[in-house]
């Protein structure tokens, strides 16, 4: 079952615990860039390079295009771990920000995986 295109919904950061509204007709990354806002690590933006790899803690989710099986397979998908560029929320979604680059954009000390 699809959202509405025009439906407004939240999301959130963990690690920073900045809210900002993403469309559900529009990916994560793509709500975040459209506010000028750093949290998700921009990579290739085609689900390809790994770098916007993100979990859903919280909220229901459909992919918008394939994710590289290098950086997600199907048992982390099914966890709810996803590439933030193929994610488009369908309710309020807090998610949490994985891999090397979430130190560089959330200032974070850890190393997530």
């Amino acid at each position: 079952m699809n959202a509405p295109a025009d439906r407004w919904l939240t999301a959130r950061i963990v690690q920073s615990g900045e809210d900002y509204a993403c469309r559900s007709d529009e990916t994560l990354l793509a709500g975040m860039a459209r506010l000028g806002r750093r949290g998700i690590p921009v990579g290739c933006l085609n689900g390809g390079c790994g770098v916007c790899k993100v979990a859903v803690r919280r909220g229901r989710w459909r992919k918008s295009g394939a994710m590289s099986r290098a950086h997600v397979s199907e048992e982390e998908e099914s966890q709810g771990i996803a590439l933030a560029c193929r994610v488009m929320p369908e309710t309020d979604i807090e998610i949490e920000v994985l891999g090397r680059m979430q130190r560089s954009v959330l200032g974070t000390a850890g190393g997530g995986t």
